[in-house]
């Protein structure tokens, strides 16, 4: 059940809402969402919601059997919208971040950067802190690669986007980047969600490659039950028996995602693929299948990367694949309202 404050309720008004709640024994958490104050409770009590109705202050008294209810789309129907000087994702504004797999160069990068924006990327992408399997492979530049990122944003005006792995990273991303990226490996890393959640940075959390859907919303969850509602869904492929490519790339969660919650959907065709050759036809079938934008990963000199190199497009390619994206796009007047699945057919 989600209990909504109406603005400006005095404190004693608030109190009178808590008094009941503890009186039945209710657990809840307090949080905000939509600039007003919130309780969620575990379940539904008939006799507190008929208590709630005399109360003042209350807005609304919600009942949402779904264990993600502040992600659940009825909190938000027309869909959230996230937006950052250009760079806008959402409520049928399509974004694409696109940039290096890892920082290596301030040259490297700013190259990177200025070719993007010029194919239509609205942010940059570039890893300080990498997540690598092996030890001993490349972690990346870490403080100096933040320093990068952020003078290349005030050169191009881009916004950045980089990961954290730990909550102290967090804090760290968060003074020199724009969105702070919370990558497949930490997607149940639910000390970190709790810090996203508390950070008030946007967050672009990827799905875990091993997670169902319910678990993706879950960790969102999270986050926005620590009043951070600035939060982007990536989806970058799941794990299953095939080995051809990285990671299977489910475009059917796409529509489905977009039924269940009100938060951008956003698609990382590079790490699904594996393989350049293989992104620009997820991309397409991504924006087809209602994709609110792209995280793509591009490098001047692919050959030569220092991470995930085999998978990343050169800017040429990239130019290509953003414009056959813009037609695909063209061909599909409003795309977010005619790709959008009737919510009332989804059983979930």
């Amino acid at each position: 059940m989600i209990i909504s404050i109406q603005p400006n309720t005095s404190q004693q008004a608030v109190s009178e809402i808590v008094s009941i709640l503890d009186s039945a024994k209710v657990r809840y958490h307090r949080t905000q969402f939509g600039g007003k104050h919130v309780f969620v409770t575990e379940g539904f009590s008939s006799d507190v919601h008929r208590l709630l109705q005399n109360t003042r202050g209350l807005e609304t008294c919600q009942v949402i059997d779904k264990p993600f209810p502040l992600c659940h789309f009825s909190m938000r129907p027309e869909g959230s919208v996230l937006r950052i000087r250009d760079f806008v994702v959402g409520q049928g504004n399509f974004a694409i971040i696109a940039g290096p797999c890892t920082v290596e160069t301030e040259k490297q990068v700013l190259e990177s950067a200025q070719r993007v924006k010029a194919s239509g990327a609205t942010a940059l992408r570039g890893g300080a802190y990498k997540p690598r399997t092996s030890p001993y492979a490349f972690q990346g530049l870490k403080l100096e690669g933040l320093k990068i990122l952020q003078k290349v944003s005030k050169e191009t005006g881009l916004v950045t986007v980089t990961e954290a792995m730990s909550s102290e990273e967090v804090k760290m991303v968060a003074e020199y980047a724009d969105v702070v990226q919370i990558g497949t490996r930490n997607a149940q890393n639910y000390r970190l969600l709790e810090t996203c959640g508390e950070a008030r940075v946007p967050i672009l959390l990827k799905r875990g490659f091993s997670n169902t859907l319910e678990e993706f919303l879950m960790s969102a969850e999270y986050i926005l039950a620590g009043g951070n509602e600035q939060v982007i869904l990536c989806e970058r492929g799941i794990r299953t028996f095939e080995t051809y490519v990285r990671y299977t790339l489910s475009v059917s969660a796409i529509p489905a995602l977009k039924s269940m919650t009100h938060l951008p959907v956003i698609v990382d065709p590079s790490h699904a693929a594996g393989s350049a050759d293989l992104v620009p036809a997820l991309s397409y079938a991504s924006v087809a299948a209602g994709a609110d934008g792209l995280l793509v990963e591009v490098h001047p000199d692919p050959e030569h990367a220092l991470c995930d190199g085999r998978q990343s497009l050169t800017p040429e390619e990239f130019a290509e694949m953003t414009q056959i994206c813009g037609r695909i796009r063209e061909h599909l007047p409003g795309a977010s309202a005619v790709l959008q699945p009737k919510r009332q057919r989804v059983a979930f």
